[in-house]
């Protein structure tokens, strides 16, 4: 048993996915959530502003009592994880890997797509990864407007539904049968992919994936909380607070009001 806090950063907003489903498979989990929202996105930055970043992000959540930290960042996590992930005396988990270990596992035809910010596609990450099985084959796409757009709540508008029609063409005439939606801010426009792509296509989301994969570290480690704190679930971000509120609560379909603190990011 750890009742500690689950710290867990992303760039903005598509960091609660990851949360939501936290919440949904380890209910008694005591989170500390960081959105970098003056800062986002992460990825149209270089990489060494990438890592400064992610180095003052981890700072910040290392100031409360936390057992684990999660990358709940695609690009946080394809860029910076792997130079940083040694650095710290906490685990840090990223959404990369049990991202790719679900797609493997989820394609018939061996076509596997996947959609990322600019830098998470300039990474290679996932085709690391992915690329050791000559039996599989990587089509990847950026769509650096994604973000902006759930950023502002554009997750099913038409000006949504345009952009993605043009990023995805390429892997529509790819024969996909597996899309990873390599970055957390992605699943908000699923409904808007998945009506692109096709029923056939399966979509590979890192909150749900991710999730998993820590309910199981966390339990082969008997270190699973049985007790909430007092303030469960803490939330900061590093501008607007009331956007925030507002935007969050439909991510995660739940009131967040007066759990949501600004803070000065740039001293960590």
């Amino acid at each position: 048993m750890d009742n500690r806090y689950i710290g867990v950063f992303d760039s903005g907003l598509g960091g609660l996915t990851v949360v939501k489903q936290l919440m949904e498979s380890m209910p008694d989990e005591n989170i500390v959530y960081f959105g970098d929202t003056g800062r986002v996105p992460y990825g149209t930055r270089s990489n060494d502003t990438i890592i400064k970043y992610v180095r003052g992000d981890i700072r910040f959540l290392n100031t409360f009592d936390i057992k684990m930290i999660i990358v709940a960042c695609g690009t946080a996590s394809a860029v910076a994880l792997p130079i940083i992930k040694d650095e710290n005396e906490t685990q840090i988990i990223g959404v990369v890997e049990p991202t790719v270990k679900a797609a493997l596992s989820a394609t018939g035809n061996g076509n596997i797509g996947v959609i990322g910010t600019n830098s998470t596609i300039r990474s290679g990450a996932y085709e690391k990864l992915i690329g050791a099985n000559p039996d599989v084959h990587i089509f990847s796409v950026p769509c650096p407007l994604f973000v902006p757009l759930v950023e502002n709540g554009h997750t099913n508008s038409k000006a949504a539904y345009l952009i993605a029609r043009e990023y995805l063409e390429p892997m529509v005439s790819a024969n996909i049968d597996t899309l990873i939606l390599g970055c957390t801010h992605y699943p908000l426009l699923k409904d808007i992919i998945s009506d692109i792509m096709g029923d056939k296509v399966k979509l590979i989301e890192p909150g749900i994936q991710t999730a998993a994969y820590v309910k199981e570290l966390l339990d082969s480690k008997n270190a699973l909380s049985e007790c909430k704190n007092n303030q469960q679930y803490l939330y900061y971000v590093s501008d607007d607070v009331d956007s925030f509120i507002r935007l969050g609560g439909l991510f995660l379909q739940k009131q967040i009001c007066g759990q949501v603190s600004r803070i000065d990011i740039e001293r960590y």
